[in-house]
């Protein structure tokens, strides 16, 4: 974990600096007290677990009580010797934030450093307006989570059944939070706003862009918290955020931090997204994929190890790889484009220029409502993945999959077993699965992930 490396923070990026966790060591701790959660961990418990000595362990876990990432949460009875005192992650010491740029809608998440969900908000976007309006949409929502997040609390997350008060979006604290135009403008209460339908290794930040070094860790009390201070002002809230982590359709290039042809949209070739949307909001900003932001959110969840493939259905249709716990993104963010093999030679035309891609026929079939149709493409292309790399499990997510679960995830299964396929299919059931990854593209490198 390299933090003085790249430059995602942008000019007078404002990332909160975290001097205790240049180690790979004060890495493997943390991410053990992450595991942990609120039962906590003690520090024989840790030593036993990371292979390092009892007296590294203690100057490490002092470091971390210092930088406030890390307090006590009491003491184990006795088996005959001193009480071991419990130690447990502080999860309001830091949060990130998740972008989701699709091409019709913009979620965003706000996360604590346990990687819980604290704020959602939902607006809806048009990918093709031009970087200037895409920007100031992704800058408004940025403002307005962070205020969120201030003031409302850990709410319920999204899409867990809790209602919200009319006009907001679940998950955004206790009142929730009113989902925005692109302009920043409050959306009609009482609906959420967006279209009916939809779209969609491990060194998430790495040369992509790494959070760079400013200023001390504030104290979860908000002490010495900065303020980001974006060209439109401060924003409404004082928290420590260590940066915006932002997923959008691919292709892209994550270490330049820009994006490539987007399907649809070919004007954002090239531009320098990353670095202007670092000097928009003060903070520093990663960029990748939204398939592989998914699929490394969710290969961070417990159980989220092994071999896998995210198959996200939306307004495109991509996926995401997890090999052995890593995500693959090829040399140039390139692996994962489901969407765009050929599989009907002389099938319709696509827009990435091919012909009888499985996007465009799944779409086509989606379009029609021959939703048995879309979910037997849909299998299809999951059963090459199966056979190409021989993984575990395929999770199926993306609003088109979350609108009709069960059709989409009993034809996966259907193709797989007729193709003697043994493979295990579930649904990735938050609708915010692509911005929480996003966030933790900001969030694995703390924990050596």
């Amino acid at each position: 974990m390299n933090w003085d490396k790249g430059s995602g923070g942008g000019a007078g990026g404002s990332g909160v600096n975290l001097p205790a966790l240049r180690s790979h060591n004060a890495a493997l701790v943390l991410d053990l007290l992450r595991t942990a959660g609120e039962g906590g961990v003690s520090r024989l418990e840790l030593a036993e677990r990371t292979g390092l000595t009892p007296q590294a362990v203690s100057k490490i876990t002092a470091r971390l009580r210092a930088e406030g990432l890390a307090a006590e949460a009491g003491r184990r009875a006795s088996t005959g010797g001193k009480p071991a005192t419990v130690l447990r992650l502080v999860p309001s010491a830091a949060y990130a934030i998740g972008l989701h740029l699709d091409r019709d809608e913009l979620t965003a998440v706000l996360l604590d450093l346990a990687g819980e969900r604290v704020a959602a908000r939902r607006a809806p976007l048009d990918l093709g307006a031009g970087a200037e309006a895409v920007l100031a949409a992704a800058q408004a929502e940025v403002a307005a989570l962070l205020g969120a997040g201030a003031g409302g609390g850990r709410g319920p997350a999204v899409g867990d059944g809790t209602p919200a008060a009319p006009g907001c979006l679940p998950g955004a604290g206790a009142e929730g939070v009113p989902p925005t135009a692109p302009g920043g403008a409050p959306a009609a209460a009482g609906r959420l706003p967006g279209p009916d339908s939809g779209r969609g290794s491990v060194s998430p930040v790495g040369d992509g862009g790494t959070p760079p070094a400013a200023g001390r860790l504030p104290r979860p009390d908000g002490a010495g918290v900065p303020e980001a201070a974006a060209e439109g002002g401060p924003y409404p809230a004082r928290l420590p955020v260590l940066g915006v982590g932002v997923a959008m359709p691919g292709p892209l290039d994550h270490r330049a931090g820009t994006p490539g042809r987007v399907t649809g949209f070919p004007e954002w070739d090239g531009y320098p997204l990353r670095e202007e949307l670092a000097r928009r909001l003060g903070l520093p900003v990663v960029l990748d994929k939204d398939t592989n932001a998914a699929a490394l959110g969710l290969a961070l969840r417990p159980g989220g190890r092994g071999s896998f493939a995210y198959v996200h259905l939306g307004t495109g249709l991509g996926a995401g790889l997890v090999l052995g716990g890593a995500v693959l993104r090829g040399g140039r963010t390139g692996a994962g484009e489901l969407g765009h093999q050929t599989v009907q030679l002389d099938g319709p035309r696509c827009e990435c220029g091919g012909r009888g891609c499985l996007e465009v026929l799944c779409l086509a079939a989606l379009a029609r409502g021959d939703l048995p149709e879309a979910a037997r493409i849909l299998g299809t292309g999951a059963a090459n993945l199966v056979r190409l790399l021989d993984i575990d499990r395929v999770l199926l997510g993306g609003r088109a999959v979350l609108a009709a679960p069960a059709p989409f995830a009993a034809g996966t299964r259907e193709v797989l077993a007729g193709l003697a396929l043994p493979v295990a299919v579930e649904i990735a059931t938050a609708p915010t699965t692509v911005a929480d990854g996003a966030a933790h593209l900001i969030l694995a490198p703390v924990f050596g992930k």
